[in-house]
């Protein structure tokens, strides 16, 4: 039986060599492009109808677009509403990815610290460019509050700084830590289940609770990635 990692690896599909570099198609492409085919055809086709009363596919898009709607609004103000777009996409492609991931014999791509810390990272860059574009060097003083005092500069400056830089590794570990961890946990288990026989009973009762709570985790890591970002976004445009 395979071990509780092998179902993190990377495997090449198509293989694709530019040069020196393998720009193979793998099963983690092959996963993240079914995640952005299965968000597409969700918001179009939930929306096509367009009713008055809407039907449970339309009402299930809705909900997913006030939701985020409900999250740019709340923390990041009526300011934030130009940057909408970039979030719900953000949310549901992190939703989707998680959840593709709970389907037996796929890939979670989002339990992959390369495609998690991308993800971060064009958060990160987006932040820091709203922040110049809006304050110019201004944006300096968020590095030093107002009213501290001069002589903790020294101090509270490299801290601050660090703080902010800190942001994507701390936004990228925790979604895919928790991802990582929680089906390295089921598949435990699973073996757990098999090796026992007619005796593993407990460790499958054990392994549907914990298929239920990962379902759970995978909603609320995209909720947390997404409310971080409104956050930061916040943060860019207030500047405190």
């Amino acid at each position: 039986m395979a071990g509780p990692l092998e179902q993190f690896e990377v495997k090449p599909l198509l293989p694709i060599t530019v040069g020196t570099t393998d720009a193979s198609f793998t099963n983690a492409s092959l996963f993240m492009a079914l995640a952005v085919a299965l968000v597409t055809i969700f918001v179009v086709g939930g929306m096509r109808g367009r009713a008055l009363i809407p039907g449970r596919w339309q009402a299930m898009t809705e909900l997913a677009y006030e939701f985020v709607a409900g999250m740019v609004r709340d923390n990041v103000g009526s300011k934030g509403r130009q940057y909408f777009p970039f979030v719900f996409s953000l949310f549901m492609f992190v939703l989707f990815g998680n959840l593709l991931g709970m389907i037996p014999y796929s890939f979670t791509f989002t339990s992959h610290i390369i495609v998690t810390f991308a993800l971060a990272a064009v958060v990160f860059v987006l932040v820091t460019a709203v922040a110049l574009a809006r304050h110019g060097l201004h944006f300096f003083s968020y590095f030093f509050p107002s009213g501290a005092p001069v002589a903790t500069a020294p101090l509270i400056i490299p801290i601050e700084i660090l703080s902010y830089l800190s942001r994507p590794v701390s936004l990228s570990i925790r979604l895919f830590a928790n991802m990582m961890a929680g089906h390295t946990m089921l598949k435990v288990f699973a073996i757990f289940t098999v090796a026992m026989g007619v005796f593993g009973v407990l460790p499958l009762a054990v392994n549907v609770a914990l298929i239920g709570f990962e379902i759970l985790v995978a909603i609320l890591q995209a909720y947390v990635f997404t409310i971080l970002t409104c956050l930061y976004l916040h943060d860019a445009i207030h500047l405190h």
